[in-house]
């Protein structure tokens, strides 16, 4: 029998923790990449869902944060804005509209045509023909048309049928209700004066016949301070393209112009500052380039 008195005492010592510590670096590069890549996925979100003008205001920010600080105070930045409290908006460019802003125009513009509709299915549905409703990049474009056998003005001449006068008196009335200012341009057809193009010519007569429903809108009651542009096309723009002396193509055209479309004629006409823009659609391109029209001449007869 042994004696448990002689045997060797030993120390166990436990050491707690597992497999003990091997570094927690991994777990700081694993969330720095995590962190990245949300940062990478939000950049590119923001990218694709803001328009131009937001991305142009962000740019300006950072390259000139001290315009945005100074315009700051009470008020400052937009509901909309995506430099919120920043003072004004950068992204609201002159000729861009936002998105909350031209949806009231839009509408206000459906709502003008379809009074417009109205009058026409009233007063002037004898006339339902020779007007024509449109909207285009500019605004709502109202055109009234020649027929064969009932033109708007006498032939080679500025004078004003009175059948156009009645129509022109109506629809004056109809666009005073908006705020919005107007486009006018005159078209002929492809027939020339025996003169030709070195004296009084289609683009005069165009010119004039604009003036002329001018002065007709203003006697049906419009406000002056409405027209902002009035050009002579001459057959430049035709209606029907195939058929240059089609009598459609002598028209007028009223344009009711929305903001955007009212900028870029005030820019190109150098009432405001920056370079200009290019307009919305050819015809608007054309009309910028023609100048103003003068009153009416008398004109010779045609051939």
């Amino acid at each position: 029998m042994s004696d448990d008195s002689q045997r060797p005492i030993v120390v166990k010592k436990i050491k707690k923790g597992g497999h003990g510590h091997h570094g927690g670096a991994w777990k700081i590069a694993y969330a720095d990449f995590v962190t990245a890549m949300m940062a990478f996925f939000l950049l590119m979100w923001l990218l694709g869902s803001s328009t131009k003008g937001d991305l142009r205001g962000i740019a300006e920010y950072f390259q000139n944060p001290l315009k945005v600080a100074l315009s700051g105070g009470s008020g400052a930045g937009e509901s909309q804005s995506v430099l919120q409290g920043g003072g004004m908006d950068l992204s609201k460019k002159a000729g861009e509209q936002r998105r909350g802003d031209g949806g009231k125009e839009k509408k206000r513009l459906d709502e003008l045509k379809e009074k417009i509709k109205q009058a026409i299915d009233g007063k002037l549905a004898q006339y339902k023909d020779q007007i024509l409703l449109d909207i285009t990049p500019e605004g709502l474009r109202v055109q009234i048309i020649d027929q064969q056998n009932r033109p708007m003005f006498k032939s080679g001449s500025a004078q004003m049928e009175g059948y156009a006068g009645e129509i022109l008196k109506e629809i004056a009335t109809i666009l005073n209700e908006v705020p919005n200012r107007l486009s006018l341009s005159g078209h002929t057809d492809a027939a020339g004066f025996s003169t030709g193009d070195n004296s009084y010519s289609n683009w005069e007569l165009s010119a004039d016949r604009a003036n002329a429903s001018r002065r007709q809108l203003l006697t049906g009651g419009m406000a002056s301070t409405k027209i902002l542009r009035v050009v002579g096309l001459a057959d430049s723009v035709p209606f029907d393209v195939v058929n240059p002396a089609n009598p459609v193509n002598r028209r007028i055209s009223i344009i009711v112009l929305n903001k955007e479309a009212e900028e870029n004629i005030m820019k190109l006409a150098g009432k405001a500052a920056g370079d200009a823009e290019a307009v919305s659609d050819p015809a608007s391109a054309i009309q910028a380039g023609v100048a103003a029209a003068t009153e009416p001449a008398a004109a010779p007869a045609t051939p």
